[in-house]
């Protein structure tokens, strides 16, 4: 079989692999240069290296993509800075860790032993998660966050210090708006999983470099199936009958598009419409999308903090939209070793401001959440990297498509289908994972 997969990001190169294992020849088509999609590497002109367009941190719970590296012939290992669950604020006003004992005993003692939250708050955190564990980790499709941690009588500032950077950093939706079945699903396999599942990797290598840019060169066996790659090639034209697809012109048995949502839609609107086609298309017009602003900045020398990763706390009135800061002397290489990123998750209010005042500001929240004795070097330089469209906003009751679509031959896949993750690394590598098998199951 002679399948195409248009989009080089996690999900389509995913698939390509997994086609690839089944003995197809694959074309991937990417529209850039660079592979990985939302999670890839780029030149920084400013900076003169190349950087993330994002901080991404996995889980060890994300086992398919973890496998995925190794069917590639890569070393997780040696690729991640892999360190158990351990919460820290810049201020050092809260931390929690987890401990050396077995699951569930780990995340136990790392709550009841958290510095800066009161015995009562610690006990009603272990309690809403102990509910939750009981309830199979279900909750009511159409309850937010906030809903779920209100009935779990979760006091302010154990939601400030502990619930809502968790839960903007795996859904990147504010709580009054998020899906707590969503939040539940990633509580289930980091918390709920054995003790390494709630294991933090941070990327040594930049994000392309990590697995993506070593797919063209993937060859499980000695068959004649290609594995082709095609850099800056964007399709542009879609067609489909019972025999083939078509691409631009060029033929194939079938096509998995890899695309995001909104560009999925403008492919699959070209095709022959009908009644299951028009609500399939609906759901793809149907998401809306929330920005994820990332600020580097380039320091005279490494800081060398304690930790690699670091709460912050935010303080809108301040223009301090902060939440995150990764520390790469820790775990980048040596041409990011003085290099900060600090991650401003649902960032419409920081792209509101002049740019100069919000980075300022920015640099201001990170000396004096440090502490004393920590003094941040100078700023040699900094940039920007804002992606406008980084995730769907993990609403209740989104009707999110499955990989099978209403014409014959054509699938897709990506972190928003329906893959029950909200729009994270796994949830892509899995969605193309499932686009190739069932492509196979059709076909063969």
């Amino acid at each position: 079989m002679n399948i195409a997969v248009v989009g080089g990001g996690w999900a389509g190169l995913s698939a390509a692999i997994r086609l690839r294992k089944y003995g197809c020849s694959v074309v991937v088509f990417e529209a850039s240069r660079t592979l990985g999609g939302r999670a890839r590497s780029v030149h920084s002109a400013s900076l003169d290296t190349r950087i993330d367009n994002g901080q991404h941190i996995l889980l060890g719970a994300y086992t398919e993509t973890l496998a995925l590296m190794r069917e590639l012939g890569l070393e997780p290992d040696k690729l991640f800075l892999r360190e158990c669950l351990q919460l820290d604020s810049a201020d050092g006003c809260f931390g929690l860790r987890a401990a050396a004992l077995p699951a569930p005993l780990h995340l136990l003692g790392a709550i009841l032993g958290a510095r800066g939250l009161s015995l009562m708050e610690r006990l009603r955190i272990v309690a809403v998660t102990a509910g939750l564990r009981r309830q199979g980790w279900k909750v009511h499709p159409d309850m937010t966050v906030a809903q779920w941690l209100d009935q779990g009588a979760q006091s302010d500032h154990a939601i400030q210090s502990f619930w809502q950077p968790l839960c903007l950093a795996t859904l990147n939706t504010p709580m009054g708006a998020a899906s707590a079945q969503l939040f539940a699903r990633v509580l289930q396999d980091s918390l709920g999983g054995p003790a390494h599942a709630s294991d933090v990797l941070i990327p040594r290598v930049n994000l392309s470099e990590l697995w993506p840019d070593h797919v063209a060169h993937y060859r499980p066996d000695d068959s004649a199936c290609e594995l082709e790659v095609r850099r800056g090639s964007a399709v542009r034209g879609l067609q489909t009958s019972s025999s083939k697809v078509t691409l631009d012109g060029t033929p194939f048995d079938a096509v998995i598009v890899a695309a995001n949502a909104s560009a999925t839609h403008r492919l699959l609107q070209q095709l022959d419409p009908c009644a299951s086609g028009t609500e399939y298309l609906s759901m793809l017009s149907a998401f809306q999308y929330l920005p994820i602003a990332t600020v580097t900045l380039q320091l005279e020398r490494p800081w060398n903090r304690t930790r690699p990763i670091l709460l912050l706390k935010d303080s809108p009135q301040h223009m301090q939209y902060g939440q995150w800061l990764f520390d790469r002397s820790a775990s980048g290489p040596a041409e990011s070793q003085c290099l900060l990123n600090i991650v401003i998750s649902d960032a419409r209010a920081f792209m509101e401001h002049p740019r100069a005042q919000v980075i300022a500001a920015t640099i201001d929240q990170v000396r004096e959440q440090s502490g004393s004795g920590l003094d941040m070097p100078k700023v040699r330089n900094h940039e920007v990297i804002i992606e406008k469209r980084a995730t769907f906003a993990a609403v209740p009751g989104l009707k999110r498509p499955p990989n099978q679509t209403p014409w014959p031959r054509v699938w897709v896949a990506g972190d928003w289908t329906d893959t029950g993750y909200p729009a994270v690394l796994e949830g892509a590598v899995r969605s193309g994972k499932q686009a190739a098998q069932a492509i196979y199951s059709s076909l063969r």
